[in-house]
């Protein structure tokens, strides 16, 4: 099985919808992920991921339901390999795959509310505990906002449905009970993208938040690898690949990342 999880289009946070950079990000998106083999498709509630989906989902021949009702009545199409006629994807929207929420006081901010991962390295780096997967969202810091409990809630109900699709946790590994090949598409945000892949490969999402970045659009790739009959592992075969927008001529957004070099003032510090 593969999942692929790609973050929205260059956000527009205020009016959380996407800027123009990013519609016309992800009309190369589109371009890209309409001739994939997808078989389910799950979308954020926010605006800016919603968006994306459609731009993607308008130019894929086996899918419909812009509004993302899992109720809805799935449309038909012929399939141009077999010439059969087979039911159209309805994409789901799940509540839990919004961008992580929790917000924090930062050593050096007491007084102003942060996102969780944007602390000063030199700060972060000196706590041992942040590189511990069992006891990262311990620190003082994490546990004052209830990091733990938002983390445990989405690894929950993340693990709930790889049990839908065939795989089952046990341990650090996963059972295949219904091995497959399927493609599973997630529109998300680069921060709850850190915790699932955090949950699948036993890392410390707080080390994802700070030594990896998504840009806009990227896509990445984890497959299952069953190399004994019944175990499974998630591996990632392609992080944050953004070559759809080098092909279409569009430079990755810097949404998400800080200044390259402290002297490049039109960067964001």
């Amino acid at each position: 099985m593969k999942l692929v999880i790609i973050r929205h289009g260059d956000p527009d946070y205020v009016n959380d919808s996407l800027t123009e950079k990013g519609k016309r990000e992800a009309e190369l998106l589109a371009d890209r992920v309409s001739g994939m083999k997808i078989d389910r498709i799950y979308v954020s509630p926010l605006g800016r991921a919603r968006d994306t989906a459609k731009a993607c989902i308008k130019k894929m021949p086996n899918v419909c339901g812009l509004d993302f009702d899992v109720s809805s009545e799935s449309e038909t199409y012929i399939d141009s390999a077999t010439g059969e006629e087979k039911k159209k994807i309805v994409p789901v929207t799940l509540e839990w795959l919004r961008e992580f929420k929790p917000v924090i006081h930062r050593p050096d901010q007491p007084e102003k509310w942060n996102i969780c991962w944007d602390w000063m390295p030199e700060d972060w780096t000196r706590e041992d505990i942040f590189y511990d997967f069992e006891k990262w969202t311990e620190h003082p810091v994490f546990s004052a906002s209830e990091i733990g409990k938002e983390i445990n809630y989405i690894y929950g109900e993340f693990e709930n449905l790889l049990k839908e699709l065939g795989y089952v946790r046990e341990g650090r590994y996963f059972g295949a009970e219904k091995p497959n090949n399927d493609t599973i598409v997630f529109f998300c945000h680069f921060g709850l993208e850190s915790v699932l892949l955090s949950y699948l490969l036993h890392i410390p999402t707080m080390l994802l938040w700070q030594g990896f970045i998504a840009a806009p659009t990227s896509v990445t790739t984890v497959c299952t690898e069953e190399r004994r009959e019944g175990k499974a592992y998630f591996r990632v075969t392609g992080y944050g690949d953004v070559s759809h927008l080098y092909i279409g001529g569009e430079p990755p957004a810097f949404s998400g990342r800080f200044c390259e070099c402290y002297t490049n003032v039109d960067e964001r510090h």
